[in-house]
């Protein structure tokens, strides 16, 4: 399967990946997320929930699931987890502002 692509550039190749659930997707890129599991592990409230799914990841990845936990880091340090954007920064500010908290100082 090809993706069309409007810039002029080849287009990406999309092939079938099975996960270990047995969930069929097709995907361009290197990464094995299956978007099916995905979809069925994001959270339903809560910070993460308002989240990208690269992002969540990321937090996850370091062991972070709450605003608390959040606010033990600094905002380049999240900035520099792959995965993590501005978008989902802005998101993450809120959350700590709802909570009455704050990234750690540099």
């Amino acid at each position: 399967m090809k993706q069309e692509r409007n810039d002029g550039m080849k287009p990406s190749e999309k092939t079938l990946r099975i996960c270990e659930k047995g969930h069929r997707f097709y995907k361009s890129s290197d990464c094995n997320s299956c978007p099916v599991c995905e979809a069925e592990r994001k959270p339903k409230e809560g910070f993460l929930a308002s989240l990208s799914a690269p992002a969540r990841r990321a937090l996850e990845g370091k062991g972070i699931t709450s605003v608390e936990e959040l606010s033990d880091y600094t905002e380049k340090e999240i900035m520099s987890l792959h995965g993590v954007g501005k978008t989902a920064l802005v998101r993450m500010k809120e959350a700590l502002d709802e909570a009455g908290l704050r990234f750690k100082e540099e």
